[in-house]
């Protein structure tokens, strides 16, 4: 491939940097009273995600100045790091809240499951383009994925958190179906994928009574179902316009996760249906723009690989708006772009650099 590089893709561009300035303003008015009562500092969580939005909007123009064909020589080492992470943070993780997830010292710590996220998506599309010619056979050329699959669902499954697994094997599975696996075998693939989900909430109280609230929260409306009426109760209080930046009250520690998993909520309430819509729009543009991308990409490497970054922030969105509006069960997975989180943010924006990498190489 001879192509000289162009200019990335404005559009990408422009609304990764609505996004993240939208959350930067959410974080600070969702977190402003907890970061008062915990650390007194009302701006701690501001400076923090001022701080990680800097070092992201750093790596992101960084990647998207060298090749993007130099990253298939980092794909096996780069899966292979990621999965040591995942491997090193179930033995000496920091828990909280009864979960391993966080790798580091103190405050200063970073998720690995934000790393194999990323490292998934580089090797499926560097594997996909570059070793195996073909789809055809489920045994052949599906199976290593889907062992592979399994293996990093389970250890993310450890922590636990389901969420960003099913946010993974979604990812993955949406990428064979790009390059053309057969659709029997991507029915055979759902089909396992539901029994594996249903599998694990079956096993885990927690989780079957988060389910269970999910189908009926107002049956333990104190206790299980709490989290899903506060929620809705943010959602739909915000009305047209809402109630205005600042003022909302479900952020007066009603809503449980405000400046993370549930910062949606809080935006819902006051910025109303406008702002919510808004935001849906800019998410939109993001993915049509990434899938364009994919589409004009000039080999299948850069094809895969931004299909795979594309679908992974899509996934990573819908299910957590999923959850703010009580469409799906409760699992934590954050807002990309706008919830609270350094390592959510610092790799969906070095995930967005390589997508508009790619973009500088577009046919057309």
């Amino acid at each position: 491939m001879g192509r000289r590089a162009g200019v990335p893709d404005f559009g990408i561009f422009l609304a990764t940097l609505l996004l993240l300035s939208i959350g930067i303003i959410m974080v600070l008015s969702s977190s402003i009273v907890t970061s008062e009562q915990l650390y007194g500092d009302p701006y701690y969580f501001l400076k923090r995600q001022l701080l990680w939005a800097a070092l992201g909007l750093t790596g992101l123009f960084f990647v998207q100045q060298f090749d993007y064909r130099e990253l298939r020589r980092l794909a096996v080492p780069f899966l292979v790091l990621a999965l040591f992470l995942l491997i090193l943070v179930l033995l000496v993780g920091i828990e909280a809240k009864g979960s391993s997830r966080w790798l580091g010292v103190g405050t200063l710590s970073f998720q690995p499951s934000e790393v194999i996220k990323l490292a998934m998506v580089i090797f499926i599309a560097y594997s996909l383009a570059e070793v195996k010619k073909s789809l055809n056979s489920f045994w052949r050329d599906l199976l290593p994925y889907l062992l592979l699959l399994t293996v990093v669902c389970i250890l993310i499954l450890a922590q636990p958190d389901l969420g960003t697994a099913a946010a993974v094997a979604g990812t993955v599975y949406l990428m064979l179906a790009v390059a053309g696996a057969r659709r029997e075998h991507l029915l055979m693939l759902l089909a396992l994928g539901l029994a594996g989900v249903a599998a694990a909430i079956a096993i885990a109280p927690y989780r079957m009574a988060r389910f269970l609230a999910f189908l009926n929260p107002w049956a333990d409306p104190s206790g299980t179902g709490y989290q899903y009426i506060q929620s809705l109760l943010a959602v739909g209080s915000g009305g047209l316009f809402g109630v205005g930046l600042g003022q909302g009250k479900q952020k007066l520690f009603y809503v449980p996760e405000r400046h993370t998993d549930f910062i949606f909520a809080i935006l819902s309430e006051e910025l109303g249906f406008i702002g919510a819509a808004v935001v849906i729009l800019l998410f939109f543009v993001l993915v049509w723009r990434g899938l364009r991308v994919a589409l004009n990409a000039p080999d299948s490497f850069g094809s895969l690989l931004a299909a795979g970054i594309t679908i992974m922030i899509m996934l990573q969105a819908l299910i957590n708006m999923g959850v703010v509006t009580g469409l799906l069960p409760i699992t934590g997975i954050t807002l990309p772009l706008v919830s609270y989180g350094g390592s959510s943010l610092l790799f969906s924006m070095l995930g967005i650099g390589i997508l508009l990498n790619v973009s500088r190489y577009v046919r057309g």
